[in-house]
């Protein structure tokens, strides 16, 4: 009966949404829609003599349970949007379960259908279990560094207590290469779910306005991204390259917790906020970005250049690493000792891990496909070709 409908709405990511909803048969929102459109563009002809339950036959009945995932609404035309609940009661389903929605369609929602309840997905907790877990696997992830353990574990502290309401807010910064992001990962891996990662090098132009602060609602935006996300910790990569007039953009969200753009609203809670930036000092730091967004952050981490000690331990790591993963036929063509007496030149000329990893991977491809085409091995190439 028309009214009666029910409504549930979910915020949270995809695969959280569909362990809610369960194997049961759906039919999906998108689907009625189009379905609906293109009997509009049908002339039917009814003869007079067709008593009224053949009519009846005709009209399109009612679903028992209706579904849309956060990814449909952009297929929707904005007047349709604008007036959402409308077509919620125009379709009359009995039961429709809604992910993500935007937030003016759920003010919608929840006026036309004050029964309408609203789930929202809990994001994994840091614990005292979890600290345990980042102190005792820290050096397995990251050589050096052990002034960044230490104030780590101080700034997650904030976040193992019920009296935490918001993000804890924290900056790498340092040269590239020595486990920013690496260190961002390692955490994320303590807690589960898919890191929600952004490279703010990426936007240069005009778009990343409209993604920031909303555009149409079918647009890509940062909010949307938020509410979609499985990770409790969001990494913010090379936060220095967004241009300062979007600073103003993260007041809200370093400070509460709260980001809303022209479509979303969305409310974090006690989650981790990680941004890096390629800066060597907290004066640069406060420098570039003012007081204002200076003062939001709870704790600024830098992160040193590594010793050649450390050089070297992280070349016998990526070594070790790579040589485990090869097959047999493969490690027979390779001697680890001497793919790391090769590589051990590099720690006099760069700190770089990113690029050292790579180099590594270059070196052992370099020595298996000279086995593979029975090329006679040369180690000055080869080290001439690491260096």
């Amino acid at each position: 009966m028309p009214g009666d409908t029910k409504v549930t709405v979910y915020c949270g990511p995809l695969s959280w949404f569909e362990e809610q909803l369960g194997k049961q048969a759906d039919e999906s929102l998108l689907d009625i829609v189009y379905a609906r459109d293109e009997a509009r563009r049908l002339f039917k002809i009814i003869a007079p003599a067709h008593n009224e339950s053949e009519l009846d036959d005709l009209q399109p009945k009612r679903p028992k349970r209706m579904v849309a995932q956060s990814s449909d609404y952009a297929s929707l035309s904005e007047h349709v949007i604008t007036n959402f609940a409308g077509l919620i009661r125009s379709i009359n389903p009995k039961h429709v379960h809604l992910h993500n929605p935007p937030a003016h369609a759920l003010a919608q929602l929840q006026r036309a259908f004050p029964a309408t309840v609203l789930k929202r997905y809990e994001y994994p907790a840091v614990t005292r279990e979890t600290l345990i877990h980042f102190r005792d696997g820290f050096a397995d992830h990251l050589v050096g560094q052990a002034t960044v353990m230490q104030k780590l574990l101080a700034a997650l502290y904030p976040l193992t207590t019920a009296r935490q309401a918001k993000p804890v807010v924290l900056m790498f910064y340092g040269p590239s290469g020595v486990g920013k992001t690496e260190t961002a990962q390692f955490i994320n891996g303590l807690l589960g779910g898919t890191l929600m990662r952004k490279q703010f090098s990426m936007f240069h132009n005009d778009k990343f306005a409209s993604y920031l602060f909303g555009g149409t609602h079918s647009e890509p935006s940062f909010a949307h991204d938020l509410l979609d996300r499985e990770s409790g910790v969001i990494l913010i990569d090379e936060f220095d390259k967004a241009n300062p007039v979007f600073h103003s953009a993260f007041y809200q969200l370093f400070d509460s917790g709260i980001f809303e753009d022209k479509n979303y609203s969305v409310h974090l809670g006690p989650s981790l906020i990680i941004c890096t930036s390629n800066y060597g000092s907290e004066k640069e730091i406060r420098d570039a970005f003012g007081d204002a967004l200076y003062s939001r952050f709870d704790s600024l981490i830098g992160f040193q250049p590594l010793s050649r000690d450390e050089i070297i331990r992280v070349i016998d790591k990526l070594a070790e690493d790579r040589f485990v993963k090869l097959t047999q036929d493969e490690e027979k063509q390779l001697d680890l000792g001497d793919l790391k007496s090769l590589l051990y030149p590099l720690a006099d000329k760069s700190s770089n891990v990113r690029k050292l990893g790579k180099t590594v991977d270059e070196l052992i491809s370099l020595i298996l496909v000279r086995s593979l085409l029975d090329e006679p091995q040369s180690t000055g190439v080869a080290s001439t070709n690491a260096g």
